[in-house]
């Protein structure tokens, strides 16, 4: 275990369930929420070789991140380039862990296949096209306002859709010569999902991530046998805990890709510690562009 003083703690999506209590993880109340946090080491214990006193690290920690210290085990611990903020280590890991997890582990994405991204504008949205650009795919940002498609396009997107007032099929199709999209990366959920999945390419991979929209949606098998596609389920948090070793790797690869310059998370809203329950709300009703950290210390 290693204890740190946290400067900067990331607001994900979860920590909104956490706190309604409809995550698939169900803490006691009372808890503290904030699953990713940045900061200094204060302690390492004996077994956490490698880390000491002053390091500059962040760490992934279920919940109890919103806190001026937090313990957390060493394997989910991770230094960070002395280039990179406090705000943009809090900002990392859950995002983009997660996304290259889905894109490289479970969606095998290659250079020069298409990904098709929806919930764009959001905080794994920015890290999905980003990594999509990074592992040399063609990338298609979908989301449901101009602000969020334009954070998308500046992230690297090379076509970008609006949901609310395009139907996706016919714009994917459109912009892949009816072939459709190679691997499909979709935190959203719902009626987002449904027209994603004909959306899929012959061979397609559709990352399941998460359901924001609120409803978990059912798939018709017909759909995958007759483009000979597939459906594949991307649990981070599991895979980390059961492959910690895999998972660094993972890890060490992104560090190599912030100081290439080829990820940068966007942060759409910082708030000081005093509104982190308004940051909490903020996201929930989808007010916040990229990515959301509260400042534990000013």
């Amino acid at each position: 275990m290693v204890t740190i003083a946290v400067e900067r703690a990331g607001l994900n999506f979860p920590d909104v369930l956490l706190v309604q209590g409809k995550y698939q993880v169900k803490p006691p109340f009372p808890f503290s929420p904030g699953a990713e946090v940045s900061g200094r080491i204060i302690s390492a214990g004996a077994e956490a070789s490698g880390f000491a006193p002053g390091d500059r690290v962040m760490a992934t920690c279920t919940t109890g991140g919103f806190a001026e210290e937090v313990s957390v085990n060493h394997l989910a611990t991770y230094k960070i380039p002395d280039a990179m903020s406090f705000d943009a280590a809090a900002a990392l890991p859950l995002t983009y862990g997660t996304t290259y997890h889905a894109l490289v582990d479970r969606g095998a994405l290659r250079a020069g296949e298409t990904l098709l991204v929806t919930g764009a504008g959001g905080g794994v949205g920015i890290a999905a096209v980003q990594l999509g650009k990074a592992l040399g795919a063609t990338v298609i940002a979908a989301a449901g306002s101009a602000d969020k498609l334009a954070a998308a396009k500046a992230a690297g997107a090379d076509h970008t859709i609006d949901y609310t007032s395009e139907k996706l099929v016919e714009r994917v199709k459109a912009l892949t010569n009816d072939a459709g999209a190679d691997v499909i990366y979709d935190a959203v959920g719902g009626d987002v999902f449904d027209a994603a999945l004909r959306s899929l390419a012959w061979g397609g991979r559709l990352l399941i991530i998460g359901f924001a929209s609120g409803r978990i949606p059912e798939i018709p098998a017909n759909r995958l046998l007759l483009k000979s596609a597939s459906a594949v389920g991307v649990y981070w948090g599991a895979f980390a805990a059961r492959d910690p070793a895999a998972n660094r790797r993972n890890f060490e690869r992104l560090m190599e890709l912030f100081s290439e310059g080829k990820i940068d998370p966007k942060i759409g809203g910082s708030y000081a510690f005093e509104d982190a329950p308004q940051a909490i709300e903020d996201l929930m009703n989808r007010k916040i562009v990229g990515k959301a950290i509260v400042r534990v210390r000013a």
